[in-house]
């Protein structure tokens, strides 16, 4: 069970990684440059996503057994990791553009 402990912190922190990358640089991963077409947003939504889920994963499924005094803080991690997700696929609609009036 500890080697899938170790597995989950490093998607997280690969996740997070790749967020804060994007943030700073508005670099964007070679699979996702197609589709994103706000960065910074996807970045910023990434990075949510990885807290989220870190959160979630060691005070719920990885905690041990299960403690009902750390159920609030799974469920907000895991609804934390899906604001990320909203703010990665906004990342990936154009904004809001002004109209211009002549």
């Amino acid at each position: 069970m500890d080697w899938i402990k170790v597995a989950g912190a490093l998607a997280v922190a690969a996740l997070g990684g790749l967020g804060v990358v994007t943030l700073v640089t508005g670099w964007v991963a070679p699979w996702g440059r197609s589709r994103v077409l706000r960065p910074k947003l996807w970045g910023l939504g990434s990075v949510i996503s990885a807290a989220g889920m870190g959160v979630f994963m060691f005070t719920g499924p990885f905690h041990g057994l299960p403690d009902p005094a750390l159920y609030p803080y799974a469920i907000t991690g895991w609804l934390v990791f899906f604001v990320g997700l909203a703010f990665q696929w906004r990342a990936q609609r154009p904004g809001r553009v002004r109209e211009l009036r002549p």
